[in-house]
């Protein structure tokens, strides 16, 4: 008898001639099949040590190579694995952009609390006739004690009514009478004022609770804190000192290869007298991380060696709730990004190869945080090291994920998409392709213009793009380009331009 296995992996099976035809022999061969391929598959997911498999990591990932996925199938991956982090608590203040409200936030007390003005003027009784009036203010008279007869009271917008009055006359219906000097020559107050009118109970007046009342709600839980100012605006304006978000994540960033040098400290690389190339993705993907408010965590250069990889990325998933890596994720013998996840960290890599162009290599996964019982994970992408695929992949996939972390509603985390009509002629793909344009708002409409070349290396094709042109697949018998003129959606990066 011999066995022998397949490159495919299958088990043959050589036995003596006699008997190979009766029912009793299959049935042996059928066990003996299985056990043979049982014991060998023991052998090298058990045996082997799991470092030898990272020997050779190029031929490693073509033997674990990931299906390639839709672009659909990818960012539901990605927004159905991550959940988003703990609540704290945190100071109304600036900080809160782009924070996620944990909790309802309602008015603690009537807005406002008592009569005040909505302009500039002075305080009457709307029994007052037009005449000349002794001016009043905070200096010479307390608001609490009722204005005498004959006398009006100076309010700037916003501030209370004073005892005994119920309108407000504007400074544009008053003539100045007299003034009187506070011992500076330059500190003239009022004294005297002449009403031109007469005005109704209740002008230019608001209400206690006309804003809010007491118990109203102003933000609802899971609304979105944005850098408009609406939202602190408003946290502020019914008083609150602190309130309950959603935590933000914290961001690792590393870029990989052994030709890769930092421009601020290049180190000269032992080649034939190649300069190798600037690390463009790192400084890209800080920019962009830290313009959104994400505090980043720069792991800087790694070189291609698997124990400075799991060095590296041991401390990205310590310190930060993602780690963003960029370059070694294709099929080379250098890229060691998917089996160190795999081998090293017991990682689970959700999806390895994406049906997209640029940033087909993009890999998203996740490891087991060992000190969490109840399945605690930290979450890693691996972007290609290409700089227009990097980013690119980014705005695609990252940008939804720490959304998602931060407690985004699921309908929020990508970017939004619009029609624009291309102003040029587009090759279409197999794949779902990106191209980079300008998108410009004219009389005729939102129009986008192409930035040139788009190839995955011409980070230049980014340079002024405020959208993604999300191109449609090449089909079998369909056009194989776009003409210009067509409707197309886009994913919006940065503010349209006029």
């Amino acid at each position: 008898m011999r066995s022998t296995l397949s490159g495919e992996g299958a088990v043959s099976v050589n036995m003596p001639h006699s008997g190979r035809d009766t029912p009793r022999f299959r049935k042996r061969l059928r066990v003996l099949r299985l056990m043979l391929t049982t014991i060998i598959t023991f052998t090298i997911t058990t045996i082997i040590p799991k470092d030898i498999k990272l020997l050779n990591p190029g031929r490693y990932s073509r033997m674990t190579r990931l299906h390639l996925i839709s672009l659909d199938t990818a960012l539901h991956l990605i927004l159905t694995e991550i959940q988003p982090l703990g609540v704290v608590e945190l100071l109304v203040t600036p900080v809160l952009a782009g924070h996620v409200l944990a909790e309802d936030v309602h008015a603690a007390q009537n807005v406002p609390s008592s009569q005040t003005t909505n302009v500039d003027g002075y305080a009457l009784r709307s029994s007052d006739p037009p005449g000349v009036y002794n001016v009043l203010t905070w200096k010479t008279h307390r608001p609490n004690k009722e204005v005498p007869q004959g006398s009006i009271f100076r309010v700037n917008t916003g501030g209370p009514l004073p005892a005994g009055t119920d309108a407000v006359i504007m400074v544009e219906d008053t003539e100045l009478v007299s003034t009187v000097n506070q011992g500076n020559v330059e500190d003239l107050e009022e004294s005297e004022v002449k009403t031109l009118v007469q005005v109704p109970k209740g002008e230019n007046v608001r209400f206690p609770g006309s804003d809010l009342r007491s118990g109203d709600l102003v933000l609802r839980k899971d609304d979105v804190i944005t850098s408009l100012g609406g939202e602190i605006g408003t946290l502020t304006f019914v008083g609150r000192k602190e309130v309950k978000v959603r935590r933000k994540p914290v961001v690792a960033l590393l870029s990989t290869g052994n030709e890769i040098l930092d421009l601020q400290s290049p180190n000269s690389l032992a080649n034939d007298g190649w300069g190798g190339i600037y690390d463009t993705n790192r400084p890209s993907l800080q920019a962009i991380l830290e313009g959104m408010g994400y505090t980043v965590i720069d792991l800087g250069i790694v070189p291609d060696d698997v124990d400075a990889h799991v060095q590296a990325i041991a401390k990205g998933l310590e310190e930060a709730d993602l780690l963003l890596t960029t370059g070694g994720t294709s099929m080379g013998s250098s890229d060691l990004i998917k089996p160190v996840i795999e081998r090293r960290f017991e990682g689970t890599i959700h999806f390895g190869r994406v049906s997209m162009k640029p940033g087909k290599p993009t890999a998203f996964a996740s490891v087991p945080e060992p000190d969490q019982v109840d399945g605690g994970r930290k979450f890693l992408f691996a972007l290609p090291g290409n700089p227009a695929s990097a980013l690119v992949t980014f705005y695609i996939f990252v940008l939804p994920a720490l959304r998602r972390l931060a407690g985004w509603p699921v309908e929020k985390c990508q970017l939004p998409r619009i029609k624009v009509q291309i102003q040029n002629t587009m090759p279409l793909d197999p794949r779902v392709e990106f191209h980079r344009v300008v998108v410009k708002a004219t009389s005729d409409g939102l129009k986008a213009y192409s930035t040139g070349g788009q190839r995955s290396s011409r980070v230049a094709s980014l340079s002024g793009a405020n959208a993604l042109v999300q191109l449609p697949t090449l089909q079998e018998g369909g056009p194989k380009q776009l003409q210009a003129g067509e409707l197309v959606d886009a994913v919006i990066l940065g503010e349209i331009q006029v």
